[in-house]
This record gives C-alpha cells, structure tokens and sequence, in this order.
C-alpha cells in the first residue's frame, strides 16, 4: 500500500471521529472540519517523505489540535480556549494515543450536528458524506452527478448555517434524540436510495454510495443500540443489498425480480437483516415506516419465487406503511403487490387514481407500472403510450435501455 493509500484508508475510517474530536476541544464545528482537511493535507505531504506513522490517526489528530491552537492565537490570542488547548498539548508531551476500536459520543454528535433540521436535506446529505462518511467533494459530486462546486458551497452553507444558528457540539438530550432522530435516518435513507437506484447516469447500482450508508447505518446502530426504527433501517439496508448480484447482469443491464437468480443473492446479507430485523420486532412498540419496509424486503428474501413470495402479507404491510407514511410510492407499490395477489384488474383503479391526482408526474415509475399492468390485461395500445411516457421520464440509462425493449416487446 503507498502512503497516499495508506491515507485515504485511514481517512476514510477515521475522518469521523477525527472531526468530533477537533469540535469537541475547540467547540466550533466549521472550525473542525476546516482542521482536520488541513491536517489530511499535511499528511499528503509529509507521510510519502517521512512514511506512515505508527499511529496514523493519532498523528492526523494532533497536528489538527495543533493548527487549532495557530487558529485561537491569530483570532487574538491567549484566551482561555487557547490556553487549555495548549496546556492539553504539553501534557500530551506530543502524538496523540488512538483507541481504534473505540466508538465514542463525538461520533454520534457529530452525526445529530450534520443531520440538524436547520438545514435542507441537499446539505444534510453532503455534509454527513463529507464529515461523517470521509468523502471527498468530488466523490459526493461524482455521486450525485452535481458539479464539485455545488457540493462545495452547500457544505459550506451549511457550515455557517449551523454557526449562526449556535448548534452545540454534544450528543442531544434523550428527549431532542428522539425528536431529531428521524432526520439522521432519512439522511442515511435518502444516500442508500439514490446508491440503490440511481435516479440519472450510466449504472443502476452506485455501490460505494449504497456501501456508505450501510456503514452508517451499522456504525449508529452499536451508538444507539436501543432504538428499534434505526434497526428497522439497518434491516431494510441489509435486505435490499442482499439483491445486488443479481439486479444486474454481465453488462450492467437491470435483471428484473422475476429473472433474478436468487443463488446470487448474499445470504449473509440476509441473515444480518433479519437478525436487524428481529431486534426492531423484539422491542414491542411495533414496527415503523422502516421497518415496515424491511419486513417487506423480508417476504421477498425468504421466498423461493416471485410466484412463491407472500403477497398477500406484502399487500397488508403496505396497507400499513401507507397509514404510517403515506405517500404516492408507497400506494404504487401497494398496487404492483395487488396485482401479484389479487391480478392487474384489482390494481388498475389505485394507479388510475394516483393518475388522476396527478401524483407521480415527473417520474417514469406511475407510468411504467400502469403500462405493465395494462400488457398483462391485453389491452396494448394503452401500455404502448404509458410505456412511451415511462422512457421519456427515466434519467437512467440502464433502466431506460430496460424500458424500450419492453416498448419494443409489443410490436
């Protein structure tokens, strides 16, 4: 491994504790972040002349704490901030020691600071990739197919959002916890579905997106280890990964559920997300939008078939993540798993309704559905212009290619 290896696997580890450290000593969270990329950048020069460190981590934080202590002196100098701060670095007598098995609180403040609600969802989101998940703004932009520079400035709006608004640096109350937890998981969510199903570009999986909230999700899980929804999340992340083998064949091309080779699928995936699964189930308060959704990835893990699944159970769980969380996706899907248990004529009225309430618009999902449904009821004219409008809507490739075969397939 070269030393730029070495560092980009050491940051992308450790970046997250390494920042909640540096927000810790020096109670300023733009001021950390800002620290420790000055501290990555010192290492890319200084670990390919010197060579890595015994303690890599250590060394990345100590040089951050002591680019904090140059910060506190040009602010105007010796307050009491700077002279702790330096007091702490004589004591320390040099490197920092690194417990790299140790998950502290830092993390897990750190992770409540990115996903404040002060911020939109687009920050949330690329602030928790760059300070929490280790990544690059050119791999959040690459990500996300948005220009580097727009990642750039929403980090740094968000930065100065949560500077004016004076978010502290600490892991909430028991109370604010549960009230803000929601928008840590729907961050994690929202990174694992674009990775999951990429909405524009060349390939339907983004692997290392998917892969990093996975992590994220698994690293708040040992923090929290308590909350039932976050292993509800956990559980439908698992779950849903578990199919990537087979979603796409030799040639990136979408592999249908029906066509799947099921052997594929990862069967430790599987037992993770049914154990993350169990332990949402085993609290008692019943399962949420979450894991409402695990469940249903659940009924498609065990079953041998598409035939085989349980639709009928799949039908209710959506009945019951659309009472908990409504939405016109949730309903679609509900109608794909009618159709599958009760066949497309009992389907058709809850597409055509979500049709006419003009639900779903932009996206090539409704009419991509509502054209499938009406190939298997013979009726093709009318799939031919639902499918025509399905490939004019999808910003994936892949998919799109998927689609106009399916155009094609009717003659």
């Amino acid at each position: 491994m070269t030393e730029r290896e070495a560092i980009a696997a050491v940051w992308r580890i450790e970046s997250a504790r390494i920042v909640g450290a540096l927000a810790r000593y020096t109670g300023d969270f733009a001021l950390a972040e800002d620290l420790a990329q000055e501290a990555l950048a010192e290492a890319l020069v200084t670990w390919p002349r010197e060579g890595v460190p015994r303690n890599p981590a250590g060394w990345l934080l100590t040089v951050g704490r002591r680019r904090a202590v140059d910060a506190f002196r040009r602010r105007s100098a010796l307050d009491d901030r700077y002279a702790v701060l330096a007091n702490e670095l004589r004591e320390d007598g040099g490197e920092i020691e690194w417990d790299p098995d140790q998950i502290d609180d830092d993390v897990l403040a750190l992770m409540f600071i990115s996903c404040h609600p002060v911020l939109s969802r687009e920050a949330r989101v690329a602030l928790t990739l760059r300070v929490v998940g280790g990544l690059t703004s050119d791999e959040i932009a690459r990500a996300f197919l948005v220009p580097t520079a727009t990642v750039q400035a929403r980090i740094t709006r968000a930065k100065k959002t949560l500077g004016a608004a004076g978010v502290p640096f600490e892991v909430p109350s028991p109370e604010e916890r549960a009230a803000r937890l929601g928008s840590v998981l729907n961050v994690i969510y929202v990174i694992f579905t674009e990775g999951s199903s990429a909405s524009s570009g060349g390939d339907l999986i983004r692997f290392d997106l998917a892969g990093e909230a996975q992590r994220l999700a698994r690293v708040l899980s040992r923090l929290m280890p308590d909350e039932p929804e976050l292993h509800g999340l956990l559980a439908l992340l698992e779950l849903t990964a578990a199919r990537f083998p087979a979603r796409t064949g030799p040639d990136g091309e979408p592999v249908l559920l029906e066509d799947q080779d099921r052997r594929r699928w990862d069967r430790s995936a599987i037992r993770r997300g049914r154990a993350a699964l169990a332990r949402a189930e085993a609290a008692g308060r019943g399962l949420g939008a979450y894991g409402l959704q695990a469940a249903i990835a659940e009924c498609h893990a065990v079953a041998p078939s598409v035939a085989e699944t349980n639709w009928d159970r799949v039908v209710l769980l959506y009945e019951a993540l659309g009472g908990l969380a409504p939405s016109p996706v949730v309903d679609l899907n509900r109608a794909v798993a009618v159709s599958m248990a009760q066949g497309p004529a009992a389907a058709l009225p809850i597409v055509d309704s979500l049709a006419a309430a003009g639900a779903l618009d932009k996206s090539h999902l409704l009419p991509t559905v509502r054209g499938e449904l009406l190939v298997r009821l013979g009726r093709t004219e009318e799939a031919r212009t639902e499918l025509t409008r399905a490939v004019e809507l999808c910003g994936n490739e892949r998919e799109r290619a998927v689609l106009g075969r399916k155009l094609d397939a009717l003659g």
